[in-house]
């Protein structure tokens, strides 16, 4: 076979087959025209064995004439496969009565714990009292979390039996019984006027039963300026907590004890539950114990630098779980640890 045979077989191999790819009828037809030009007794197959009869001059024109017509037959043979890939799609959906331009079903994006939701919402209130947030470590050691706090080593929260010590060896730590440590480190780096609200997650050593759990969460509110009395942290507390449960919300402020503050109160809140009638929520007293607070102790303002004799201040903790459960309506602490979707869509 000459160069000038070659050529001619080539668009003849061409005319040929494009006309029947562009006649075939379906995707079985424009496989077996693959099979019959392509394959490897097909007719471009066959016509390019002869390339090793040529001389290297020839070779050098015959090659590439070869792979062009080849890559020519390959890209029309693809181009009529998608297009009956395509219409076997159409016509299967021309079968079916469907809408696709409907909007899909909606799909779940879950839901927020009922204890973020109230968390939100206490520290939205603080925040338009005027509190700032602050952080601080959950492994606290004695210092901050005790010692300057005004928490001797006596002091019954420091018995193993009610806090979860870390032995490290040369320091004790020990797993933040209240978010008070921040107030402790925020004083030590910062001067009055002091308005900070600590949000995080705390530890007891406490038994689990409806309104007590080993591991809730607590927001401590701190004020620290010139003139703060209990006046000012009752006003403060009032606007909290009926910012919570609504104006007729019933509170009361009564005598209570804290190392780290003097005097100090506990607040309650009426019970939700039984409107002050007694039940097992509330232990059968109608009121519902919601935080401890208290003008905050001159030896605390002198353990973090800050004058007494200058300065004032108040403090309060409260727990998250307690006004979550007066706010949405749940009468034991343990159904927010439980996992159940049923509770957890609900919010």
């Amino acid at each position: 076979m000459t160069i000038t045979e070659f050529k001619t077989a080539c668009s003849a191999i061409e005319q040929e087959y494009k006309t029947k790819i562009a006649a075939a009828a379906d995707l079985p037809a424009v496989e077996e025209l693959r099979v019959a030009a392509l394959g490897r007794k097909g007719a471009l197959t066959e016509l390019l064995k002869g390339l090793k009869d040529f001389s290297i001059e020839d070779k050098k024109t015959a090659g590439p004439l070869g792979n062009a017509l080849k890559a020519s037959l390959t890209a029309a043979l693809d181009e009529k496969t998608a297009f009956f890939a395509a219409k076997q799609i159409n016509d299967e959906l021309n079968k079916t009565n469907l809408d696709l331009t409907l909007p899909a079903f909606p799909v779940a994006k879950g839901h927020r714990h009922p204890l973020s939701v109230a968390m939100d919402r206490m520290t939205t209130i603080l925040s338009r009292l005027g509190f700032e947030w602050a952080e601080g470590p959950w492994v606290e050691d004695e210092k901050h979390n005790f010692d300057m706090l005004n928490i001797p080593k006596h002091h019954p929260a420091r018995d193993a039996q009610d806090t979860f010590f870390a032995d490290t060896g040369m320091l004790s730590m020990v797993l933040r019984t209240h978010t008070s440590n921040v107030q402790s480190r925020y004083m030590e780096k910062h001067q009055p006027p002091i308005r900070i609200m600590a949000p995080g997650r705390v530890f007891r050593n406490d038994s689990l039963d409806a309104t007590h759990s080993p591991v809730f969460h607590q927001i401590e509110g701190l004020y620290v300026d010139k003139h703060v009395s209990m006046a000012n942290l009752k006003q403060d507390l009032t606007a909290f907590m009926q910012g919570l449960f609504g104006n007729k919300a019933q509170i009361r402020f009564r005598p209570s004890f804290f190392p780290f503050t003097e005097p100090s109160a506990e607040v309650d809140v009426k019970c939700v539950f039984c409107q002050g009638k007694g039940c097992p929520v509330c232990k059968g007293s109608g009121w519902i114990e919601m935080l401890g607070s208290g003008v905050v102790h001159p030896n605390v303002l002198k353990n973090c630098g800050i004058d007494p004799e200058v300065y004032s201040g108040y403090a309060f903790g409260v727990g998250v779980e307690r006004l979550a459960m007066m706010m949405m309506n749940i009468n034991d602490i343990r159904t927010f640890y439980e996992n159940d979707v049923r509770v957890l869509s609900q919010f």
